[in-house]
């Protein structure tokens, strides 16, 4: 289908969704929930993200999961690999831990496999977004052209911090990531005064953020960091597409910002058409 808003069809894209293979689906979709106490109402497969992404007419999704432990970040990467080979329409991103024993084998995989990055959870992983065991990891993704999703925030814990980011990318200024939940869930304040012109290849992505922040704080975050940095994310399925993208038109924003956020940086960070 198609979405009209104000008598234009929108290009949508999804910056920050998650799936599970089918027989572990429901387990992994709870215990995320349970993590952060939200109630979640939306099934964790390929098919429900689609199904879901239909409803607004999204074309195209950024798609991965986190491993929480070091064996799984292999067979995590294949099974994002194998899911982007049956639905074109999905971009995605390989799993990493820091105490994988082969960071270099897993990282030329995940650009052999024809997938755009990796993702960390600092949170989920117990480690430091700028531990030092990272810094070699940061240097390989530069050189190899593949990006990193950076769970950011929660004021529980301060893995991901802003600051640590910050320090990451003073040394790997080309490092092309993607800062999430407006760069720290839960940490919107500390964000904005850290990550504001923190890098030249720094995006951020607006999920998990717009059901807790005010209007007015979103609005100013996004003109603080730049439209043109800005990346439309639901955190499927922690939220459902039609209410995230509901959040979203509910800020005052021109039409230009919001088509660079729904798809064009989407189609500038990935170099992939939506």
């Amino acid at each position: 289908m198609e979405y009209v808003y104000n008598g234009r069809v929108l290009q949508i894209a999804d910056a920050h969704t998650h799936i599970y293979p089918k027989k572990i689906a429901d387990k992994a979709v709870h215990a995320v929930g349970d993590f952060y106490h939200i109630p979640m109402t939306c099934g964790g497969t390929a098919e429900d993200l689609l199904a879901s992404g239909e409803q607004i007419g999204t074309q195209s999704y950024l798609v991965c999961s986190v491993a929480t432990k070091p064996e799984q970040a292999a067979s995590i990467t294949n099974f994002i690999a194998e899911a982007c080979r049956e639905h074109p329409q999905f971009v995605g991103l390989g799993a990493y831990h820091q105490d994988v024993e082969d960071p270099e084998g897993l990282l030329a995989s995940v650009k052999t496999l024809g997938l755009y990055g990796i993702k960390l959870h600092s949170d989920f992983q117990r480690c430091n977004i700028d531990d030092p065991k990272l810094m070699p990891v940061y240097k390989m993704l530069c050189e190899l052209d593949l990006c990193v999703l950076f769970h950011m925030g929660d004021d529980r814990y301060d893995f991901s911090s802003p600051a640590r980011l910050v320090r990451v990318l003073e040394k790997y200024p080309h490092l092309r990531c993607i800062a999430a939940h407006f760069g720290g869930y839960q940490r919107w304040k500390e964000a904005k005064a850290c990550l504001a012109g923190a890098g030249e290849n720094l995006y951020f992505d607006t999920s998990s953020s717009l059901a807790f922040l005010g209007k007015e704080q979103a609005e100013e975050m996004i003109y603080t960091f730049g439209p043109d940095r800005m990346l439309f994310g639901t955190d499927f399925p922690m939220w459902s597409h039609a209410d995230e993208l509901q959040r979203f038109l509910s800020l005052s924003l021109p039409d230009t910002a919001v088509d660079a956020i729904l798809s064009k940086n989407f189609q500038q960070f990935f170099k992939k058409n939506v």
